[in-house]
């Protein structure tokens, strides 16, 4: 007969309280809404980690979503599903699937956690153009202790190896999806132990520890990459610090007044998958699916010159690629370019004006061909609705 245990939880619900405090005593809270949104934030972070805690097996991996629309972190990018497993380099991992129409299918081996003091490095890096995948789009991967030694599709474990991340990146949000499962090769088959009491209690002791590490980390990250920045400029493009190897970046942070815009000029590119989006500063993404604060190479307007031009600001300025600043009137700013195949210059990055928002038409030199009427951005508005239905369960 189970015995009660009142204490087993203690150490989560300690966590709880210790992380609130670290989200009240945020240096960017200036409003209700800043604060309400670092609660918002807080509950995401407790669902993943309960989550993981106690779904993740280290004897029979699984992919996880730790990061998702309702669990976000890291300044989560609106058009890519995240999986990851933990690893560990004495064992071989076996990830299977099918290959879907999305711009972009990665892997990444991390070697060691995000921590408040420490960016892990990629161990392991590529995208599925690594790969050999057979006609009929199936694949499998390996990821072991042992040299490649010419096996088709077998990456070696760094002996640090920590997390094996999987991204799956939409473009069109109406690409389809591929399927994607992994296994430790030696545990197939069988069944995980049972738990006890005293693990049980382990792993509400771990999810408390990681949760305010994940706090932690995301509050101090910007401060490394972004806030040292001039406010209102971006960064020309670079590799992305601790990401993929095939994926630039440029990154900046914006203050704006209630009547100002940010005019944002970037090439379309060349690469598959070019993304833009606006963060809080608590670094996850804004309501991406009931505003348009992002846009990507298939979703964004391209001038008739090459151009993508955006319009960063809270008040309406009545054109196609207007990105919703939706009452955060700082935030961050990002682009990335995927599964790229070339070095990226200053001339593929943005330029940035701020005007007054009075002055954003005479800005645009195509503003006749890029205005919107209240309907059409109503039902633009619903195709993202719909998209996230289908792309995004909860």
């Amino acid at each position: 007969m189970p015995t009660e245990s009142p204490t087993s939880t203690a150490p989560f619900n300690e966590a709880i309280a210790e992380a609130e405090r670290l989200v009240r005593a945020a240096p960017h809270i200036q409003s209700e809404q800043d604060l309400v949104e670092g609660l918002q934030y807080l509950a995401g972070g407790i669902t993943s980690m309960l989550h993981v805690a106690f779904a993740a097996e280290r004897t029979h991996p699984m992919l996880m979503q730790g990061t998702g629309p309702y669990t976000k972190m890291g300044l989560d990018n609106p058009d890519t599903l995240y999986f990851g497993a933990r690893v560990s380099a004495d064992h071989e991992y076996v990830v299977t699937g099918t290959r879907g129409t999305t711009a972009d299918l990665s892997f990444q081996v991390l070697a060691g956690q995000y921590t408040d003091d420490n960016v892990p490095g990629s161990a392991t890096a590529f995208d599925d153009r690594e790969l050999t995948i057979a006609d009929d789009g199936s694949f499998t991967v390996r990821f072991g202790p042992g040299p490649a030694d010419g096996r088709e599709n077998y990456f070696t474990l760094a002996p640090d190896a920590a997390q094996l991340v999987i991204r799956e990146v939409y473009s069109d949000w109406s690409q389809t999806p591929g399927t994607i499962r992994i296994h430790r090769a030696d545990t197939i088959g069988t069944a995980p132990p049972l738990l006890s009491e005293t693990s049980a209690a382990r792993r509400f002791a771990g999810a408390g520890k990681a949760l305010v590490t994940r706090v932690k980390t995301w509050l101090q990250f910007p401060e490394w990459f972004y806030l040292k920045l001039p406010v209102n400029t971006m960064t020309e493009p670079r590799l992305t610090p601790g990401g993929l190897a095939t994926q630039f970046s440029s990154v900046g942070h914006y203050d704006l007044a209630d009547d100002q815009a940010m005019i944002i000029t970037v090439p379309a590119s060349d690469a598959p998958y070019q993304g833009f989006q606006l963060g809080s500063l608590w670094y996850v993404s804004l309501d991406y699916v009931n505003h348009q604060t992002s846009l990507n190479n298939a979703q964004a307007q391209v001038d008739p010159d090459g151009m993508i031009r955006m319009v960063v600001s809270e008040r309406d300025p009545g054109i196609v690629n207007w990105v919703e600043t939706v009452g955060h009137p700082r935030g961050y700013v990002q682009f990335r370019w995927q599964r790229t195949s070339r070095d990226f210059l200053p001339e593929d990055g943005p330029q940035v004006e701020i005007v007054n928002l009075e002055e954003v038409s005479a800005k645009l030199p195509f503003h006749t061909s890029n205005t919107i009427t209240a309907e059409d951005w109503t039902a633009r508005i619903a195709l993202r609705q719909q998209a996230f239905a289908d792309r995004m369960p909860a």
